[in-house]
């Protein structure tokens, strides 16, 4: 999740600064605040969780896409949501989204241009295949917030990438640019920025075109063991929920507010 900007007030379920576009047999999910960087407030969850819903549903969709308007993916999680987060977590839109798309049946891929912070980055790990630009960086500051990782990141990401780099990007909290990401396995292919998109499309609706049910079987073998994946989302929840009304975090919020440019 993590903090991006301030909260716009929208209210859950509507689709404000969510955009759902369709080519063919590929959904498009773009996240559309580009003046807060694409940080994902309770509605935008929602609706982009409604979105990977009615793919799931619907026969003709083959493959997702997500985006971002503008020079970013996502600056991460609105720090509105952390500041009013209750113990509700279950039914707390981020962590609804994260399962969403750890449970999707479809291929999902990512087009990534500019910044990912948080769930901006941690949710390309429960993706297909991801396509960065070449000014694209990716940063996961969740100890620095006083938080712990989240999305199954402390799973997926040490499994992805080796425990000496997931250490460095989740407890540093350094920051990791496209060709590291592509060298580290992180991402598929750095594509010019004017390009990215179209790219990513091409590559999903070639997913899309592909035998239905042996594309599924082959996803299923491919990303594991789902219950595994699925506990570990759970159990960094609850741990988050509780560094979420910490002091530390807290405090990490207000310096956060102090400097924030978003």
């Amino acid at each position: 999740m993590t903090v991006g900007s301030n909260a716009s007030g929208s209210a859950p379920g509507r689709s404000q600064n969510i955009k759902i576009e369709r080519e063919g047999r590929v959904l498009h999910v773009i996240f559309d605040r580009p003046e807060k960087k694409n940080a994902l407030t309770s509605a935008m969850y929602c609706a982009a969780t409604q979105a990977l819903a009615e793919a799931e549903g619907d026969g003709s969709i083959g493959a997702v896409v997500f985006s971002g308007s503008g020079a970013a993916f996502c600056a991460g999680n609105d720090i509105g949501d952390f500041l009013d987060a209750g113990a509700d977590l279950e039914n707390f839109p981020a962590f609804v989204f994260i399962k969403a798309l750890a449970g999707f049946e479809k291929p999902l891929v990512a087009a990534v241009e500019g910044i990912a912070v948080g769930i901006g980055a941690t949710m390309i790990l429960h993706c297909d295949l991801v396509y960065v630009s070449p000014g694209a960086v990716f940063r996961m500051p969740f100890v620095d917030l006083g938080l712990v990782p989240e999305a199954a990141s402390s799973l997926l990401l040490p499994r992805r990438i080796g425990l000496a780099k997931a250490s460095e990007i989740l407890l540093l909290g350094a920051p990791l640019g496209a060709d590291e990401a592509v060298r580290l396995g992180l991402a598929n292919e750095v594509v010019a920025a004017g390009k990215i998109k179209a790219f990513a499309t091409e590559q999903a609706a070639r997913l899309a075109a592909k035998p239905r049910a042996a594309l599924a079987a082959a996803r299923r073998l491919i990303r594991g063991n789902r219950d595994e994946i699925l506990a570990r989302i759970e159990e960094e929840a609850q741990l988050f929920a509780i560094a979420l009304q910490s002091e530390e975090a807290r405090a990490a919020f207000s310096a956060f507010l102090m400097k924030s440019s978003f």
